[in-house]
């Protein structure tokens, strides 16, 4: 129950049960009472999905929807831009296909109403940027002005973006029209993709399966045929697995190719269901190199040694190594295994994400349940300091990356300098 999951949250203690039974009560009411609001909120959403959709549908009876929604990115950009393609049918295709994907799967948790008037604007304009009305998924907590960026936690809700990402204007600016927000796994720790507020996203490939998270809503749409292209954000595979549960290709980029402002978290990506598609939309992306007739430096690797690629992984490696060869560029490599991989990978950068005993992770679950997916995990974060310190001492000798002291967390950063500069 929602009462018992809170009780899971209070310090230890004694305490006067009935008040306890009071605050639970009450804290549990405004729990609920605020996820509801944002499940009628998403409802009113779809409905005026649906009302849009059908509208066009009334008026346009002629249009050949299963041809646009069968199109391949490059190959829809182009038609929209030479004109034998109206974008308000690529619009209203799109809303009604994405609908029906997330009446099967539950993939989309709000619409942007405004990408109608934003259409209308794009046509008053006489040049036609490269995305030039191409439909883009969003996912949710990346900041599009005058929605939530829920992050799947309570606390987020009801507090509408100031203004769009970075990400969100560049696609504007090259006329892209983003139209849906995409669910998320709550505070996207993990690999699935559920929240309490707007439930389980599944997959549209087996609806027993996850499609993978964070971003699996972008997956699940993208999959569906309810979306073109779409944008996650990655750290340690946040548009990749989603991308590999759904069959589709996603970019993980070089950190801080995509600018993160307006973004909680995680390196921006497009997700696509071809790679030409992430082709067309990092040339957006990264302008000035793909602009260069310079000769670049590359290095490559297929394995780094600590987590083994599957065949197909370094074989498209190795055809891209090729490919880039063909194209005049320098390959250095490969590059393998980094000196000290175990050491990095356990030590700085599991310690470097829990330097603080998931204390700020902790605090975006203040005044919200969590999801079962995560329980078993959010538990372990709530140990006391003390039982930590135990383990740690327990556990030293296998695993040292429990000491979250100041002093520890200062000679962390020195150890990631080090590495960073020495190579």
């Amino acid at each position: 129950s929602i009462v018992g999951r809170l009780w899971l949250l209070l310090p230890a203690g004694e305490v006067d049960p009935r008040a306890v039974v009071a605050l639970l009560c009450g804290s549990a009411r405004q729990i609920q009472e605020k996820m509801d609001q944002a499940r009628r909120t998403r409802d009113l959403s779809l409905e005026q999905m649906e009302k849009v959709a059908r509208r066009f549908k009334q008026q346009n009876p002629g249009i050949q929807a299963s041809h646009i929604l069968s199109l391949p990115l490059v190959e829809l950009a182009e038609k929209l831009k030479e004109g034998s393609l109206s974008p308000e049918s690529v619009l209203y295709t799109y809303i009604d296909q994405a609908l029906e994907v997330t009446r099967e799967v539950n993939c989309v948790t709000d619409f942007m109403q405004g990408c109608e008037e934003q259409l209308r604007e794009v046509r008053r304009k006489k040049e036609r940027g490269l995305l030039y009305g191409v439909l883009v998924s969003i996912k949710d907590h990346i900041g599009c002005k005058g929605h939530v960026s829920t992050s799947g936690l309570v606390q987020f809700l009801g507090k509408a973006e100031e203004e769009d990402s970075v990400i969100v204007q560049v696609l504007k600016r090259q006329e892209a029209i983003p139209f849906v927000k995409t669910n998320i796994l709550q505070s996207m720790i993990n690999y699935d993709c559920s929240n309490l507020i707007f439930g389980q996203t599944v997959n549209p490939l087996n609806h027993k399966k996850s499609p993978g998270g964070s971003s699996g809503g972008e997956g699940a749409l993208i999959t569906g045929g309810g979306s073109i292209l779409g944008f996650g954000t990655d750290i340690v595979g946040s548009i990749r697995l989603p991308s590999s549960f759904c069959g589709l290709c996603g970019l993980k980029p070089t950190g801080f190719k995509a600018s993160l402002s307006n973004c909680i978290t995680g390196m921006v990506g497009p997700m696509a269901g071809d790679v030409d598609s992430l082709a067309l939309c990092m040339r957006l992306l990264c302008f000035q190199v793909y602009s260069s007739s310079v000769s670049l430096r590359i290095g490559y690797y297929d394995g780094y040694g600590y987590f083994q690629p599957s065949p197909n992984m370094r074989q498209a490696v190795q055809e891209t190594r090729k490919l880039l060869q063909r194209a005049g560029h320098t390959i250095s490599g490969p590059f393998y295994t980094p000196p000290g991989i175990d050491y990095m990978v356990d030590e700085l950068f599991t310690r470097g994400l829990f330097s603080d005993g998931a204390a700020n992770l902790l605090d975006k679950f203040k005044g919200d349940i969590v999801d079962p997916t995560l329980k078993s995990q959010i538990n372990c974060y709530h140990l006391p300091i003390l039982v930590k310190k135990i383990l740690a001492l327990i556990l030293k000798p296998v695993v040292s990356h429990l000491d979250v002291s100041a002093k520890s967390l200062w000679k962390h950063h020195v150890a990631v300098a080090v590495i960073l500069f020495s190579h």
